[in-house]
């Protein structure tokens, strides 16, 4: 009869160990995880009995989800910034095209001017000969 009972008492023990080595292995998962606050996780899992899995587990995604916002947001802004930088460039050399056909716009109007006072001075020495 000791037998059987010691049969019985066996695989509890054996479950248990299980139980033990699981957490264990959690544990180590833990500090591999997050080794600046592993130490906080684990305080936190002793005073509440086990149940800090689950908000050690909902920070570790909040934290993944704040990172993977942050990324996102970063990328987005450069794609601003570098559009940004894309149209600054642009209105440069439209500026700059412009502006240089306004200084030879300009020549050829100084030019007009020129050939408008040779002919009205060709015009009033011929209207004075007449």
């Amino acid at each position: 009869m000791e037998r059987t009972s010691l049969e019985i008492n066996l695989p509890d023990t054996h479950e248990e160990g299980k139980l033990y080595v699981v957490d264990s292995l959690n544990n180590l998962n833990k500090l591999n995880v997050c080794p600046g606050g592993s130490q906080h996780v684990l305080d936190e899992e002793e005073s509440t009995g086990g149940t800090g899995e689950n908000t050690a587990g909902s920070n570790i995604r909040n934290q993944c989800l704040f990172f993977v916002t942050f990324i996102l947001t970063l990328i987005v802004s450069l794609a601003l910034v570098s559009f940004v930088i894309f149209l600054i460039i642009q209105t440069r050399n439209k500026m700059d095209q412009i502006s240089s056909r306004l200084v030879s716009e300009k020549k050829n109007i100084e030019e007009l001017k020129k050939m408008n006072n040779m002919i009205l001075k060709h015009l009033n020495q011929a209207g004075i000969k007449e």
